[in-house]
């Protein structure tokens, strides 16, 4: 029996990339869908008249047990045990990467062997590039130029439209899918590591010294991770692209179905977010 062990290697990553995105979207969306939930009951205290005894706590059934969740912006106390929520960010970011440099850069899949408008080489370096811009962009977008979430959305719609519209000229249709989900993906790793992070941990040092953490930063981190609920259901979608290329990437207008996915994608979140 012969084993080839480089398909063997890709099985494992797939594997890996997909279980970790999974854990990855699951915790994103059940947290958003928790503090959607701390949200109303806000709103339920503020109003006029609403008893002194209103209910403060998220009450949950699932798997024969029920789970009682109250948030807390600055605990009293520090609990013994704190849950972070970071490797399965990592693990997704670090496998989508291998796959891309196996299957995409090594595999030479980037360019069409007939019609190509760059080199194998040259679109490994534009994408490789564009990967490492994806965040510094985004995060001089968001918090540095543009202060109105709508302007913001707008602006990164424009954007994203140009860039794939120029991805498509210079990639394989089906690499030029992967390249924005794969940005996208950066984007969201970032988050999670250089904004969120950082700033859970300042809050608890600022804990343990007896300081009141700051709202700021943790407003800051929340956005982000609201962010990130919106840019991982196009990300979903292109990494299950490559199964439908007569409908998507394979279309002479593929930049133009992938942009509306993308809208889509926002919208269903959006959704999903006030659900």
């Amino acid at each position: 029996m012969d084993i080839d062990i480089q398909e063997w290697i890709k099985l494992l990553l797939r594997w890996t990339h997909v279980f970790a995105g999974i854990m990855w979207v699951g915790t994103t969306f059940f947290f958003a869908w928790l503090d959607g939930r701390f949200t109303e009951l806000s709103k339920i205290r503020a109003n006029e008249g609403a008893p002194s005894n209103t209910e403060k706590n998220v009450w949950m059934v699932h798997s024969g047990g029920f789970y009682k969740v109250e948030k807390q912006a600055a605990p009293a106390v520090m609990p013994e045990r704190l849950h972070w929520f970071r490797w399965e960010a990592a693990i997704t970011w670090l496998s989508g990467v291998l796959l891309i440099i196996l299957v995409y850069y090594q595999g030479g899949l980037m360019v069409s062997l007939d019609e190509a408008r760059i080199s194998q080489s040259a679109a490994v370096w534009l994408s490789a590039g564009l990967l490492i811009a994806s965040w510094p962009v985004y995060d001089l977008l968001w918090f540095r130029l543009l202060k109105n979430e709508m302007i913001g959305m707008l602006v990164s719609f424009i954007l994203i439209v140009a860039l794939n519209f120029f991805l498509a000229r210079y990639l394989t249709g089906r690499a030029a899918y992967l390249q924005l989900g794969g940005m996208f993906g950066t984007i969201m790793a970032a988050n999670v590591w250089m904004r969120i992070l950082p700033a859970q941990r300042r809050m608890v040092a600022a804990l343990k010294a007896g300081q009141v953490p700051s709202q700021v930063e943790a407003l800051k981190a929340k956005t982000c991770s609201k962010h990130n609920t919106f840019l991982v259901v196009p990300v979903v979608f292109t990494m299950i692209s490559n199964h439908f290329p007569t409908i998507t990437y394979g279309q002479r207008y593929n930049w133009v179905i992938l942009s509306a996915l993308v809208l889509a994608g926002w919208g269903a979140a959006k959704w999903i977010r006030r659900a």
